[in-house]
């Protein structure tokens, strides 16, 4: 019988990743403490990790930290005098968050601010907070359109705007769902699609985590 998805991502993992005891520790943590197992997987942590890396980030934004797997991946690609500042809703999750990355060493650089995300975003806009290099996106989708444009107004010309589960296994292709991720999702495109100083495209993932994919963008400026 020919290996699934989730046999290849384990093969990825094994061969390019590793053990991770601080990441491992962190998964155990969210589910003992009830949050939902939606991080991303270990390779697709890793390729924000690479992203990150590859254009020498220093400033990084997330939106939706959930237990701060991803963002666990994200600080790690940080040079010494980098910083990370990552959004979340819940007090829950951020203080499940918290734990997880002082435990992996990492604490340090990274802020967590606690709130719905669109009001912490436009305080950050107003007070001109920023530039970002990167900004990854991965919190509740009818509000992926105002993430994005806020992303935008704080992201540097030549960072990257990354967001998450833009595939939704398939469903993203259904111009009559009424699913109200899906619209969102479908709304984002329309809007990156619709912005000139966005260079984007859209990549289906497959592995443990089922049929999803990203979304990435450079910020080409004015």
């Amino acid at each position: 019988m020919s290996a699934g998805w989730a046999d290849v991502d384990a093969f990825i993992a094994d061969r390019l990743i590793g053990g991770d005891p601080a990441l491992d520790a962190a998964l155990a943590r969210n589910a003992a403490e009830g949050l939902p197992a939606i991080d991303v997987s270990a390779a697709q942590g890793k390729l924000l990790h690479v992203l990150a890396r590859g254009i020498g980030a220093w400033r990084l934004l997330e939106v939706g930290t959930l237990g701060g797997y991803s963002t666990i991946w994200l600080a790690r690609a940080l040079p010494g005098h980098g910083v990370l500042v990552t959004l979340e809703i819940d007090p829950h999750h951020a203080e499940v968050a918290r734990a997880n990355l002082d435990a992996a060493g990492i604490g340090d650089k990274v802020e967590i601010r606690v709130g719905p995300a669109v009001e912490t975003l436009s305080r950050m806009e107003a007070e001109s907070e920023g530039p970002f290099d990167l900004v990854f996106i991965d919190a509740d989708k009818p509000n992926n359109v105002a993430y994005l444009k806020a992303a935008l107004a704080l992201t540097r010309p030549g960072g990257l705007v990354i967001v998450d589960n833009v595939v939704r296994e398939g469903r993203v292709a259904d111009a009559a769902s009424g699913d109200a991720a899906v619209l969102g999702t479908r709304a984002l495109f329309d809007a990156v699609a619709a912005e000139p100083r966005l260079t984007a495209t859209a990549i289906q993932t497959v592995g443990s985590k089922g049929w999803d994919g990203f979304l990435i963008a450079v910020v080409d400026g004015e």
